[in-house]
């Protein structure tokens, strides 16, 4: 898979405590959330450093380079906590109160963000919860912590931010989500064609590569009552923890498995039925068509001879010789809304 160029989010959060005016603590080590890996977590030894991140591929890359991985459950407290904030505003407010909650008494919260993606606002919410901090800005980014805490400053408006990560109804209360999942707080309008193609003639063992929520996942099982198995494959581990809510009654009369897996390592079991709606990006902008002709070739080593991929993906992206590289038979079958939606057959 290619890569998206150099972390400079990353390389300018270290600079404080590479030049200074921030010490790595002499005990209790870090706590870095939204960890990402990278050239500038290699510089020096950051002893005492754990990282949590709930992205598969991030995580497994984390796992690669050796560093220590823990459980969202987790409740340590360190003496630094290092973030990486996401682009989705409630979902960043949350991970700032998650932040100072993991903050041992006297320690202190170094996040940073790039100027593009909302350095201005992330540094003012941080400051809402710790009160004035210091700043850095380099490489189109801005770096910013906390004095040493004693908790946040506003009790109130702190456990407001800690609830914006929780599940909430969605759709007429048909789903539960929550902030910065794909398509959180809609039926994600690709998905919502490609369900309305699903022919009912669909049977097997199935699986949803890509399950987010959980909606595919539901459709299919509402509108084919001859899938016997389904399995989930879901990359963010919170959008599973969702879907496991999302399908509960479903799994109750039928075998359901979730896999927190990155797609594009490949699967190691055979299907009767795939659907997906390819993620077209990963953790940042850029479009990466190559994920999504990924999850063809490997839709295809997972399915039985005779065994059906349905996908549906945004118009422009150029799919259509993956899919014929890899299958028998190949149908466009719906194009509207500007998406399309595929039929493939394993020959």
């Amino acid at each position: 898979m290619s890569v998206e160029g150099p972390d400079f989010a990353l390389e300018t959060l270290l600079l404080p405590l590479l030049d200074g005016p921030l010490s790595w603590p002499r005990e209790g080590g870090a706590l870095f959330l939204r960890a990402r890996d990278g050239w500038p977590l290699h510089q020096r030894a950051w002893p005492g450093l754990v990282c949590e991140q709930s992205f598969r591929p991030a995580a497994d890359a984390l796992q690669r380079s050796g560093l220590t991985l823990v459980d969202a459950a987790d409740a340590s407290l360190h003496p630094l906590v290092l973030v990486l904030p996401p682009r989705q505003r409630d979902e960043a407010r949350a991970l700032y109160a998650r932040a100072i909650a993991r903050t041992a008494p006297g320690g202190r919260v170094l996040a940073c963000v790039r100027n593009d993606e909302g350095a201005k606002s992330g540094e003012a919410d941080l400051a809402r919860l710790a009160g004035p901090l210091g700043q850095l800005s380099k490489n189109k980014c801005r770096a910013f912590w906390t004095a040493p805490l004693h908790g946040a400053i506003d009790p109130a408006l702190f456990a407001q931010w800690r609830e914006l990560d929780a599940p909430r109804p969605i759709a007429d209360g048909r789903f539960l989500s929550r902030p910065g999942v794909f398509a959180w707080d809609r039926i994600d309008a690709a998905s919502a064609l490609l369900a309305a193609h699903l022919p009912t003639d669909l049977r097997g063992a199935a699986a949803d590569l890509g399950a987010g929520y959980g909606y595919l996942s539901s459709e299919l099982l509402a509108r084919c009552p001859g899938i016997v198995s389904l399995d989930l494959y879901e990359a963010e581990h919170r959008a599973l923890d969702l879907a496991r809510l999302n399908l509960a009654s479903q799994a109750a009369r039928i075998a359901i498995g979730w896999h927190w897996h990155d797609v594009t390592v490949g699967l190691d079991r055979r299907y009767d039925v795939i659907v997906s709606n390819p993620p077209f990006h990963a953790q940042g902008r850029a479009d990466r068509p190559d994920i999504g002709r990924r999850f063809i070739a490997v839709a295809a080593a997972a399915l039985h001879a005779g065994g059906r991929l349905w996908l549906v993906a945004n118009r422009h992206l150029p799919y259509e010789a993956e899919l014929a590289r890899h299958f028998a038979q190949v149908r466009t079958v719906a194009q509207d809304q500007g998406f399309k939606v595929f039929e493939a057959i394993r020959g």
